[in-house]
């Protein structure tokens, strides 16, 4: 019996349908789109990167014009020139008198200072002639960094869709894949419904556009064997969704804060970082998928980040070339026998545009330097002491930032370097994490590495000084101390007749059994308290109870005449008014033991008791303990006497 149904086949028997056209992308790369996979191809990161920055800084901050020359200043050296001025050929360090000659009209600002003495950094007019007594400082631009960074977040989605990593004080990577992936679904719902058979293998439909507005970005030519007529794809698509979120966040930067930025779109890090580079300034360079071979083989492969140094100088010399296009002729078991196994492989992948680094979205500081390079050096420990002060001055202002005071964020050690002649010394020391962190207390350490070093011998003269703090940990905040559980006064009294009242309703006094450690908690903060004010030999005074004990209040600590000092009415002993906290808790803990210890002896008699009571009562009368005992089966009483 023939079927009545139409039969429909399950695969397009002709390639020229257009709505059976099947994507070389999947539902398995669509769902990795979603989390950020390093191993998806339609991964889309972005990398930004602000256009001279610190030349940029002090432009918007004196308020000049975007077509003005301007050029910042370190000593008698450039070290940040705006793109109007770099029209004049003026290029970064070269000299102060040179570069007024190549733009008469060029404004030279130099950069904030920290003068010796002075409680925070400030611009100062003759900085430049002041070398020896004055120390660069570049918060102003660091300050700004931050506000650019919380303006990105603030245009992006929320975590965990954003991805965002602080490069450097001027550049951010931003990992955009999971918000495109939303995006996608909303735009295509073709591609939002599960895969067909449940079978994430299964290809995705074609895009339904054919053609695509990168509106004025700048696309980089497709490889030799791609045209611009092929149908997109989705990375195409995911691409240019991407150059939509980038140019949204450079608009709100350039609209809120007056600066502009340049970026690069690719598929990985690598590639994007490169691409913010192709066209500034204020602008966007795209990398579609298609044009990756392309665009690598226009660059040097020095200037791949960690290909520059020496491990590009080793590349350089055993192939005779530092041309991407030359070196991709070279085969991978040739780059494995002269670089190694691993070196190899990692250069014959990242010469062909593959990066799987992630972007690490956090972006808090690990560590914070101050330094200075002493011209003409210094040779005494009263000019090292008073540099120091500087140092721990800059560094503070910025803790202060990451929320030292709120206890927010707080560095666990600080390091000294100490360079004289050719020979650099460090000392290492933690930073105490049981009390406030302010400048004095990190002042003292820093003199105390110096001491150290200095006992050493062979201090001075001294060339470069560097003072650093790291090992940053999460503060604690909201803590309470033992103080703000406990009930005290009235209220203690009106709990312990509550306490009375519902016992004697239920017609008896129970107290509750407490498994009791011979080395508890408690016992180990009474020893430990007792050794430090003397009492480690004092005996608990313990009263027999019938009912809970119900802590005492703990004794108030008198303060005498002296602001900084306190003397406990109930030792007395004195002691710094810091201590008083911790004191006042331990003369409460010794209360708790004591009605611990009564309790638990008061039990131990009750139990006593009922044994001996429940053993006589099953006693016969007159009968020995030897005649309690029952005798064994086969076994008979002998008769004595």
């Amino acid at each position: 019996m023939s079927s009545s149904q139409l039969f429909i086949p399950s695969s397009p028997i002709s390639s020229s349908a257009g709505h059976l056209r099947k994507s070389k992308f999947t539902f398995r790369h669509l769902s990795q789109l979603a989390l950020s996979s390093t191993a998806c191809p339609l991964r889309v990161i972005a990398h930004i990167d602000l256009d001279a920055f610190y030349a940029q800084c002090e432009g918007v901050r004196l308020g000049i014009a975007e077509d003005q020359p301007l050029a910042v200043q370190q000593w008698q050296g450039l070290i940040a020139i705006n793109y109007p001025a770099r029209k004049f050929g003026l290029s970064r360090f070269i000299d102060i008198s040179e570069a007024k000659k190549l733009c008469p009209s060029i404004i030279l600002q130099h950069v904030a200072t920290w003068r010796e003495g002075d409680a925070k950094w400030a611009y100062h007019e003759d900085a430049f002639a002041h070398i020896a007594t004055h120390k660069v400082s570049l918060d102003p631009y660091r300050l700004e960094s931050r506000r650019i960074l919380a303006t990105i977040k603030d245009v992006l989605p929320a975590a965990p869709v954003q991805r965002v990593e602080k490069a450097s004080v001027d550049e951010v990577f931003l990992d955009l894949s999971a918000q495109i992936h939303s995006i996608l679904l909303e735009r295509y719902p073709e591609i939002s419904g599960p895969a067909p058979y449940d079978d994430p293998t299964e290809a995705l439909p074609r895009p339904p556009t054919t053609a695509l507005n990168w509106n004025t970005d700048a696309l980089v030519d497709l490889d030799n064997d791609e045209t611009e007529d092929d149908d997109p794809d989705w990375d195409d698509i995911a691409m240019l969704v991407g150059s939509e979120i980038v140019r949204s966040v450079r608009a709100a930067i350039r609209e809120r804060l007056k600066y502009t930025c340049s970026a690069g779109i690719a598929r990985n890090k690598m590639i994007a970082k490169l691409g913010s580079a192709h066209k500034k300034p204020n602008q966007q360079t795209i990398v579609r998928n298609r044009a990756v071979q392309q665009f690598m083989g226009s660059f040097k492969f020095t200037r791949i980040r960690n290909l520059g140094g020496k491990l590009g100088e080793d590349v350089v010399s055993k192939f005779g070339t530092e041309e991407v296009k030359e070196l991709l002729d070279v085969s991978l078991p040739q780059l494995k026998s002269k670089l190694g196994d691993d070196t190899g492989s990692w250069v014959y992948e990242i010469i062909r545009g593959e990066d799987s680094s992630e972007v690490n979205s956090r972006t808090q500081i690990k560590s914070m330097l101050s330094a200075k390079s002493f011209r003409p050096t210094i040779n005494s420990h009263d000019q090292a002491v008073k540099w120091l002060r500087i140092f721990v001055a800059d560094i503070f202002s910025r803790l202060v930032e990451e929320g030292v005071l709120e206890n927010k964020r707080r560095p666990r050690t600080i390091n000294l370097h100490h360079r004289q002649g050719g020979q650099m010394r460090s000392r290492q020391a933690p930073i105490p994490s049981g009390r406030p962190l302010d400048e004095n207390v990190l002042f003292e350490i820093a003199k105390n590495l110096l001491g150290q070093i200095i006992v050493d011998g062979r201090a001075w003269p001294c060339a470069n000084l560097q003072l650093s703090v790291g090992c940053f940990e999460e503060g604690l905040t909201g803590n309470r101390g033992i103080g703000g559980f406990l009930v005290r006064g009235e209220e203690a009294k009106v709990m312990k007749r509550d306490i009375e009242d519902h016992a004697l309703d239920q017609g008896e006094m129970r107290v509750e059994k407490r498994p009791k450690s011979e080395h508890g908690a408690i016992q180990r903060f009474l020893s430990r308290q007792g050794t430090s004010h003397g009492d480690s030999d004092e005996d608990i005074d313990s009263t027999h109870s019938d009912t809970p004990s119900i802590p005492p209040e703990v004794p108030s600590i008198a303060q005498p005449a002296h602001s900084d000092i306190f003397t406990c009415t109930i030792c007395p002993e004195s002691m710094p008014i810091s201590r008083k906290e911790e004191h006042q808790d331990w003369h409460f803990a010794k209360s708790i033991a004591a009605a611990d210890n009564s309790n638990m002896s008061h039990q131990a008699s009750t139990a006593q008791e009922a044994r001996l009571k429940t053993t006589s009562a099953t006693k016969r009368p007159g009968a020995s303990n030897y005649d309690q005992k029952k005798i064994a089966k086969g076994q008979s009483r002998l008769a004595f006497g």
